[in-house]
């Protein structure tokens, strides 16, 4: 026996074991929902790489069709909103920082229509093109009374014994930054808001991160002990005001 099909095969069980307790506490314990998402995340990663690892990257690839998409709230201003595709209810009650769960689509034309959490006028009405073997993120950005839905095309691929990391900049009245390593090289320049980074891949590293106007040796955001992990992905994202509340903070998801 193949002893990569007996791996995937456990891999996949144990997917499957925890996407089924992570959808029975998704509305009776949210941690545990988390929780149990991750790991089945962590699974399905561990299972692409197997597969990445006898057909080829490109070959798997092209035999997948399906996509996926999820959700972020980075509007520091605008409330809790419902979230509708094609006129059913998605996702409720969504807060700021939030970001869902990903949701597996077939690939195609999607509208989406926020609105305030309970409402039923729109704040804002999107059509969303996925395509196919895709990873999107779609952020809801800027300020409520300027409110835009941005898609950002996720890699869900790690690389062997690297970190992965691209900056997404989401803080609506921030000027263009530099992403630096405390004191040090500059590791992404000149980002403006709504822009977002390549993937960049870097050894796996505990560092101090700042935040500085572009080109400026000013330090606006310390990010103090961030972790990098070998073979995982991560986005960093600046949200927030830097003039008002909520203020200027990062994120990684």
């Amino acid at each position: 026996m193949n002893p990569y099909n007996q791996y995937e095969r456990e891999l996949a069980h144990k997917a499957s074991m925890y996407q089924l307790l992570a959808d029975y506490y998704k509305y009776i314990d949210p941690q545990k929902h988390m929780m149990y998402y991750m790991k089945h995340f962590e699974c399905m990663q561990q299972l692409i790489h197997s597969q990445q690892q006898q057909m080829g990257y490109g070959q798997y690839r092209n035999n997948q069709q399906q996509s996926y998409v999820r959700v972020f709230h980075a509007s520091p201003n605008a409330p809790n909103v419902d979230i509708y595709v094609n006129g059913q209810l998605l996702l409720q009650d969504v807060a700021y920082k939030q970001i869902s769960d990903y949701i597996p689509v077939m690939p195609g034309d999607y509208r989406i229509m926020i609105t305030a959490t309970g409402q039923q006028e729109a704040v804002l009405t999107k059509d969303v093109n996925v395509p196919a073997n895709s990873a999107i993120t779609l952020a809801a950005a800027g300020k409520v009374e300027n409110l835009k839905l941005l898609p950002y095309q996720d890699d869900l691929y790690p690389e062997q014994g690297k970190a992965k990391v691209r900056f997404i900049h989401l803080s609506p009245d921030a000027p263009r930054v530099d992403i630096a390593v405390k004191g040090g090289d500059v590791l992404f320049s000149n980002v403006g808001f709504e822009e977002s980074t390549p993937y960049k891949s870097l050894p796996p590293t505990k560092v101090d991160l700042e935040v500085r106007p572009a080109g400026s040796k000013q330090v606006v955001l310390m990010i103090p002990d961030v972790m990098l992990n070998e073979n995982q992905v991560y986005n960093a994202v600046a949200v927030g005001f830097v003039e008002s509340q909520p203020s200027l903070e990062a994120m990684f998801i």
